[in-house]
């Protein structure tokens, strides 16, 4: 039977469920022991590789392009008549490996991974999660959409972001304010969307017996080596260690604006401090591809071998333009076994930062697609933004056109400068982010109401980034919820960022002392895909996964020290 199935995804992406199906229900017919375990697991992946990479074509269609109709309606199709037969069949799979007590060689970690999913799996809840995939899918589309006329032209937000580079404070302002008004056009459908959300989310929690949608999407997410607890220890212990860091870098730019008080239009994209002036811009997309693949071959040959084989397969869509989803992303499809990186670029220097993080995830990709079998390759997604984080960092010495990067050395200075100053605002705003969803889904009822986010939205971004003035901006600042996709789209994903940016600064800090062999160990640990724990996994990289003020300040420490070396170089003689 499996000899049918195609080489590629394309001939599969018609293929209706009554056609998949008998595949599934052969190999949940099929005896396994010792002597074939292997051969069933090659072809359970060999199926499931195959329906993934059809859902991923389907899902990066209908975020190219939320104005297709006929792109979500094939998404919504294989939700509503695929999706649901393709989880049961699988938790059947899963569930007669588990019952064999076999243990393929490399297999410990993701048959505990199993365990969990089976602890929560319910027929009943399949098609809240088709709901839910839809409501994130509606909320794009009211993101997407957004535009505003400026100076007699209709543009994106994200196109808008290009004003914000400009040393015309009155003309920044006028832009933010033009912007703010037309987000809050979309509260009320936000709202009415977060209703549903939370409803749907309630009635997972519920139908799989557990006290909480927090206690369900820990384990729906396998977080297996911390806890709620560990998550929010960490969040204090940036209250502790780098809120004031953070503030700090909020006062050096409020000095050099020569302003009385940072204000939203002092920044870009309401968090990070404005560099003026402006870096210069990389020019055509062309020329951030191709002066990005400059960089990782200096990083490492072979990871710019790889990111030439993304530029010769199509697979980088980077330019912003209307309809398209907010955000960035990289994806994979595992028949081809490629990545394939989404973003939307409009000139700036945040761009540039983007693609290099993204190509991190793609280079995950490309290591962790040696393993056989699709149960080993999810790493989690804390150790994923490692692998991200960590080329941010790793990729920063060849910025300067002398190592064939974007910049002049000088404002090769001022971006690795930036870059370590957003990771200390950073932090407090992922804190922000994780801080309010702990409290959504521990008051699930009282956060059903849109307008108890917004107080509670409010109070956090008080505590934690005091160095930014939002007087007489309360609706604006206690909206900020709505504009973070995460929380709509992906709940209670976000501490991964976090913790994932601790252990890239190890990293970082290993590559500064020996540059081979931190890229040594940070490919070995790619590889890894999800064979070892995320202790593991971090160890293997030469990091420690931590929660704890004394490891974040030792890094902020490290981060304080390098950003006064790089002031001091940049400072006109």
């Amino acid at each position: 039977m499996f000899d049918n199935l195609p080489p590629t995804s394309k001939p599969f992406m018609d293929w209706p469920w009554e056609r998949i199906n008998p595949h599934f229900q052969e190999l949940i017919a099929r005896p396994i022991d010792p002597q074939n375990v292997a051969d069933w697991l090659a072809d359970w992946t060999r199926l499931s590789d195959l329906i993934n990479e059809r859902y991923t074509l389907l899902n990066v269609a209908v975020t190219q392009d939320t104005e297709d109709e006929a792109a979500e309606a094939r998404y919504n199709d294989f939700l509503d008549n695929i999706f649901p037969g393709v989880k049961a069949a699988e938790q059947e799979l899963k569930e007669k490996l588990l019952a064999s007590e076999l243990e393929p060689a490399g297999f410990e970690v993701p048959l505990k991974k199993m365990r969990t999913e089976a602890e929560i799996f319910r027929k009943e809840n399949i098609p809240l999660l088709t709901e839910e995939r839809k409501l994130a899918s509606e909320y794009n589309r009211l993101i997407g959409a957004q535009t505003i006329d400026w100076q007699g032209e209709e543009r994106t937000l994200q196109q808008m972001r290009t004003v914000f580079q400009t040393p015309d404070r009155e003309l920044r302002q006028r832009a933010w304010r033009a912007m703010a008004e037309r987000q809050l056009e979309d509260r009320q459908a936000i709202n009415q969307l977060w209703e549903k959300f939370m409803r749907v989310r309630g009635k997972l929690y519920q139908n799989a017996g557990l006290e909480s949608y927090r206690a369900y999407r820990w384990k729906q997410m396998l977080r297996l080596d911390y806890t709620p607890q560990d998550s929010q220890q960490f969040d204090h212990a940036i209250r502790e260690v780098v809120v004031p860091a953070a503030t700090r870098v909020y006062e050096r730019h409020r000095q050099k604006q020569g302003v009385e008080r940072m204000r939203p239009w002092d920044l870009d994209l309401d968090l990070y401090p404005l560099d003026l002036p402006a870096l210069a811009s990389y020019g055509s997309v062309e020329n951030l591809k191709s002066t990005a693949e400059t960089i990782f071959r200096r990083v490492d040959p072979t990871l710019g071998d790889y990111f030439h084989t993304m530029r010769s397969e199509n697979l980088l869509d980077l330019e912003n333009r209307k309809g398209k989803a907010p955000g960035g992303y990289c994806t994979a499809f595992p028949v081809a076994k490629r990545p394939f990186i989404f973003m939307n670029a409009v000139g700036l220097p945040g761009d540039v930062r983007t693609i290099l993080h993204e190509s991190g995830h793609a280079f995950h990709n490309f290591e962790r697609f040696d393993l056989p079998y699709t149960q080993q390759r999810f790493p989690g997604l804390e150790f994923s933004e490692v692998a991200s984080m960590s080329m941010e960092l790793l990729s920063a010495p060849y910025l300067s056109t002398q190592q064939g990067g974007f910049y002049s050395p000088e404002e090769a200075n001022r971006a690795r400068l930036s870059h370590l100053e957003h990771i200390l605002i950073f932090w407090p705003y992922m804190a922000v982010v994780d801080a309010f969803q702990h409290w959504v889904y521990e008051y699930h009822a009282l956060a059903s109401e849109p307008s108890n986010c917004d107080a509670k939205w409010l109070e956090l971004w008080e505590q934690y980034i005091p160095g930014v003035d939002w007087s007489d901006l309360g609706t604006q600042a206690m909206t900020g919820w709505h504009r973070k996709q995460h929380i709509h789209r992906a709940p209670l994903y976000y501490v991964e960022y976090g913790l994932a940016q601790l252990g890239a600064v190890q990293v970082w800090r290993n590559a500064m002392q020996d540059q081979q062999q931190a890229i040594k160990r940070y490919r070995h640990a790619l590889s890894l895909g999800g064979t070892a724990s995320l202790p593991e996994l971090f160890q293997a990289a030469g990091a420690k996964l931590a929660f704890d003020a004394e490891t974040l300040g030792q890094a902020v420490e490290l981060i304080e020290g390098k950003i006064e070396e790089l002031e001091t170089s940049t400072r006109p003689s």
